[in-house]
């Protein structure tokens, strides 16, 4: 395959230094809202990078449950290869990938886990068929076959065919607290324009204008 020919420009618009809130936060929920506005498939879908104990690095997609001036919030099975290598390594980063708007949010930050109370309330919130399968799936772990799998919700259909489903101990939040933040908007040649907010030790951002 012949990749080098595939590019286009980037012309949807601007970012400039008069137009930037105080605080990151701020500008992420303005690009979120226009995100989910715009019509685009996953919205708020985000990538998070984890780093495992022997410095291997490793990527999959989520969607971006709940933000507050905290953090960010993603659910997930607390024994997926993602949650084991949070326990060794709490630092991750997030990415925005906003294509249809050339725009993309990078986010590094520290991931805790979110309190029960908070697990509990989500998990309530979410479709029955997905709370099963959660009970179903025990997530990054070798799986023989398809079958097995379906094996399992089945089970698990049946096992809580009356009443709720309750919120499995193995499975609930992540927060991911920030302290960079760089936006990126497309720019016509390649000239993309890139701020980053850092966070401070005595509290409150800066911002600094990259180099595309």
């Amino acid at each position: 395959m012949n990749l080098e020919q595939f590019r286009r420009e980037y012309l949807k618009g601007g970012l400039r230094s008069k137009d930037l809130p105080a605080t990151p936060l701020e500008l992420f929920e303005i690009w979120q809202q226009q995100a989910i506005e715009s019509g685009l498939i996953d919205p708020t879908a985000m990538i998070v990078a984890t780093v495992s104990a022997q410095g291997q690095p490793s990527q999959r997609t989520v969607l971006l449950k709940h933000l507050d001036d905290s953090g960010f919030v993603f659910y997930t099975n607390y024994g997926s290869r993602k949650a084991r290598e949070i326990a060794e390594n709490h630092r991750v980063s997030l990415l925005f990938p906003w294509h249809p708007l050339e725009r993309q949010v990078k986010v590094c930050g520290t991931a805790t886990k979110v309190s029960l109370a908070e697990s509990v309330r989500y998990f309530a919130s979410r479709p029955r068929e997905s709370q099963l399968a959660a009970w179903a799936s025990q997530q990054s772990r070798k799986l023989s076959t398809r079958e097995f799998l379906l094996t399992q919700l089945e089970h698990m259909k049946q096992k809580y065919a009356h009443g709720e489903v309750p919120l499995p101990d193995f499975w609930g939040g992540f927060r991911v607290v920030p302290h960079e933040i760089e936006f990126w908007q497309g720019g016509a040649n390649r000239l993309h324009d890139r701020f980053e907010y850092r966070l401070q030790p005595e509290g409150g951002w800066t911002v600094e204008r990259l180099a595309p």
